[in-house]
C-alpha cells in the first residue's frame, strides 16, 4: 500500500486554469479571425458562429443527457475554442449545415466519446474537419477568392489556392504556374484564397508568439515544425524555381502556421518532454511535406498532425532521468 504524503505549507501555486488557457489561445487567434473577416466577410462571421455554437450546444447535449453529469464543462471554453479552431479550418463559403455537422462530430466524436477534454487521443477540430473533407470533398476544396468585408456569403467567387499551384509544380516542373501565385507580400499579409485559418500569416505569427510570451505553449513544437518543413521544401524545390522563393511559399501558405501553433500544440494530444515535442513536431513536418508532395491532397496538416497524435503515448515514454534513479 502506497503512503499519501502532505508536504508543508507553504504551497506554490501557478494560477494557471484550464479557462485561463483556453481564453488565451482564443484571444491569440483574433487577430488572423479579424483578417479572415476582412477578407472573406459575413462568410467568416457565419461560419465561426454556426461551428462555435453548435460545438457548445453538442457539449452540453451529451453532458447533460447522455453522461448525466451534473457539473457542466462549457464554461472552460474548451468547446468554444474548438469550434473556432474547426472554422478555421474550413472554407467561409461552405454551406451551414456541413458546418453543423462538422462541429457536432468534433466534440461528439473526437471529444466526448473518450470521456471529455483531457481524456481524447485526438485533436477534436482536425477530427471534424478530416471527416468533412472525406464526407464532402468537393465542397470542402472549394476555396473562396478575398473580395472584402462585404462579400455575399453565397454567392463569394472561388479559385485555386497557392498549394495547388506548388503541388502542381512539384509534379510537373511546368515552372510557369509561378506566376499564378500571390506575390510574397500578400500570402504574408492573408490576400489569398484558402480557409480562414490560412489568410494570415502574420497574424498566426503574432498570435502563436504570445502563447510563447504567455507560456501557454513552449517553442518546441512550432519551431521543428517549420524546421523540418523548410529543410524538406529546400531540398526539394523544383528544377527552375528559385528554393527560397519555394520554401517562403510552403511555410506561408495552407494550414502550416495554424497548425504548427494552434493545433499540434494542443496540451491533451501533445508530448509531454521537451524531446518527445520536438520529434512530434518533425513527424508532423516530415508527413505533411510527404502528403503534400506526392499524396492525393495539396495540404497534409491535418492527416500529419492525427497521425503523430496516435504516437503520443509512445513519445511520452521519453523522459528526463529521475534523480538518482539507475539507468536500465
Amino acid at each position: 500500500m502506497k503512503n499519501f504524503i502532505v508536504a508543508p505549507a507553504p504551497h506554490a501555486h501557478s494560477g494557471d486554469s484550464v479557462r485561463k488557457n483556453m481564453l488565451l489561445v482564443i484571444l491569440a487567434l483574433l487577430p488572423a479571425y479579424v483578417v479572415s473577416v476582412i477578407e472573406f466577410g459575413w462568410g467568416a462571421l457565419i461560419t465561426a458562429a454556426i461551428s462555435v455554437c453548435a460545438c457548445v450546444l453538442t457539449e452540453w447535449l451529451i453532458s447533460r443527457y447522455l453522461l448525466k453529469e451534473q457539473k457542466q464543462t462549457i464554461g472552460d471554453l474548451s468547446a468554444v475554442l474548438t469550434g473556432l479552431l474547426l472554422a478555421f479550418n474550413l472554407p467561409s463559403s461552405l454551406d451551414w449545415w456541413i458546418v453543423l455537422i462538422g462541429a457536432v462530430v468534433a466534440i461528439g466524436v473526437g471529444k466526448m466519446t473518450f470521456g471529455g477534454l483531457g481524456q481524447n487521443p485526438f485533436n477534436p477540430a482536425l477530427v471534424g474537419r478530416v471527416f468533412l473533407l472525406i464526407s464532402f470533398p468537393a465542397q470542402m476544396t472549394t476555396w473562396p477568392v478575398p473580395q472584402g468585408f462585404g462579400t455575399s456569403y453565397l454567392d463569394a467567387e472561388t479559385g485555386a489556392t497557392p498549394l495547388y499551384y506548388l503541388k502542381h509544380i512539384a509534379k510537373t516542373g511546368d515552372t510557369s504556374l509561378v506566376d499564378q501565385l500571390p506575390a510574397l507580400r500578400d500570402a504574408f499579409l492573408g490576400v489569398m484564397g484558402g480557409s480562414l485559418g490560412e489568410v494570415c500569416a502574420l497574424a498566426l505569427i503574432i498570435g502563436g508568439l504570445f502563447l510563447i510570451c504567455c507560456r501557454v505553449i513552449t517553442w518546441h513544437i512550432p519551431a521543428s515544425i517549420i524546421a523540418t518543413v523548410a529543410l524538406f521544401a529546400w531540398i526539394g524545390t523544383p528544377e527552375g524555381m528559385d528554393a527560397g522563393q519555394y520554401v517562403a511559399y510552403e511555410l506561408l501558405s495552407g494550414g502550416l502556421m495554424l497548425g504548427a501553433f494552434f493545433m499540434a500544440t494542443d496540451y491533451v494530444t501533445s508530448p509531454m518532454s521537451a524531446w518527445g515535442k520536438i520529434i512530434f513536431g518533425v513527424g508532423i513536418g516530415f508527413i505533411m511535406m510527404v502528403i503534400r508532395t506526392w499524396g492525393a491532397y495539396p495540404e497534409g496538416m491535418s492527416f500529419a498532425i492525427l497521425i503523430m497524435n496516435a504516437c503520443v503515448p509512445l513519445l511520452n515514454k521519453i523522459r528526463p532521468q529521475r534523480f538518482g534513479e539507475k539507468k536500465k
